[in-house]
């Protein structure tokens, strides 16, 4: 496999990550210049899942400073609406009250929180601009008589379970209504952020993780070829026929997860490097729901923007 000789790497060992493969690997030295920061910046996106909600994409040309602060902005600094406060009036279900409200503040609610503001703690007093009010008023009733659950005659009960029209939650098993329980409450939306409460949190997944590179350090070929592929992922060794004989190659090393497992094998170990490229990150982000994963990286992007702009404007005021 031919590798960039200029991409720096962390070389992969049996018990640990070698930081010092190549001259400056410690953090602080041989730092690039802010112009070759800008020009070495990539981000190409690799997959979005709009029906899951998450992307998949590469940042390029950073160090762990930054990729770490665009995750720990998508964990609690992008703001979202949630239930943060419930005015409980009636509740006779088997469920504590306590229990009850928990699971509704934790519902996801799917609005843009940038066009709301946000609200004073010490201000009791809801606007359309800053609050969303739901109410939930559900009793488990016995339906018409003409309405049947199924051929045998059995009786079929309103609002037995409380469903996702009724403020969207679910119940489950035991936590069903039984006849003639009721809940009613009114719950209040207010934007906040994640460092808050994980229930601001937009994100369900923010993770990254070091482009994994494979290099073949000699021809591998026969049974050693297939023994190779199997201490990988499926698709990361390749089998090709050259010259009448069966070769490994390298195929898609993104895959590798760095499972060392043939660095554990005595024949092949000496054959192969594992290295993780230092500035190529592999980021997932998985959105709560409310709003969609891309337009996520997009807002925490602005967001550091944003402090590093204060940052740099606190460093002025210093006059040093």
């Amino acid at each position: 496999m031919k590798t960039d000789p200029d991409v720096k790497t962390y070389k992969l060992k049996q018990f640990s990550v070698s930081t010092g493969e190549f001259e400056g690997s410690e953090y602080g030295e041989n730092l690039p210049t802010v112009k070759e920061l800008i020009e070495g910046f990539q981000i190409q996106i690799i997959s979005v899942n709009e029906l899951n909600k998450d992307i998949e994409f590469d940042m390029k040309g950073v160090g762990p400073p930054i990729a770490n602060a665009i995750r720990r902005i998508l964990l609690s600094e992008i703001p979202t609406m949630a239930i943060d406060k419930i005015e409980l009036y009636n509740n006779t279900t088997v469920i504590p009250d306590e229990v009850l409200t928990h699971r509704i503040g934790l519902i996801p609610i799917n609005v843009d929180a940038r066009v709301f503001f946000s609200k004073s703690s010490d201000d009791d007093y809801a606007t359309a601009e800053d609050t969303i009010q739901f109410e939930l008023k559900v009793k488990c009733e016995k339906a018409p008589s003409r309405a049947y659950a199924d051929d045998n005659q059995t009786e079929k009960l309103i609002h037995e379970k409380v469903m996702s029209g009724d403020l969207k939650f679910v119940p489950i098993g035991s936590q069903k209504e039984l006849y003639g329980q009721e809940i009613e409450l009114k719950a209040f939306c207010y934007k906040n952020i994640g460092r808050e409460h994980a229930k601001f949190s937009p994100v369900a997944i923010a993770s990254y993780r070091l482009h994994p590179q494979l290099r073949l350090l000699k021809e591998i070929s026969g049974e050693k070829a297939h023994e190779l592929a199997q201490c990988f992922p499926d698709g990361v060794i390749k089998i090709s026929k050259k010259n009448g004989k069966e070769i490994a190659e390298v195929g898609d090393a993104r895959k590798i997860r760095c499972s060392r497992n043939v660095l554990r094998n005595d024949d092949l170990k000496n054959d192969v490097e594992i290295c993780l490229v230092k500035n190529h990150y592999i980021f997932n982000v998985e959105s709560a729901g409310a709003i969609a994963p891309d337009k996520l990286v997009i807002e925490a992007i602005k967001i550091l923007e944003e402090k590093c702009r204060f940052f740099l404007s606190e460093l002025k005021a210093l006059k040093v």
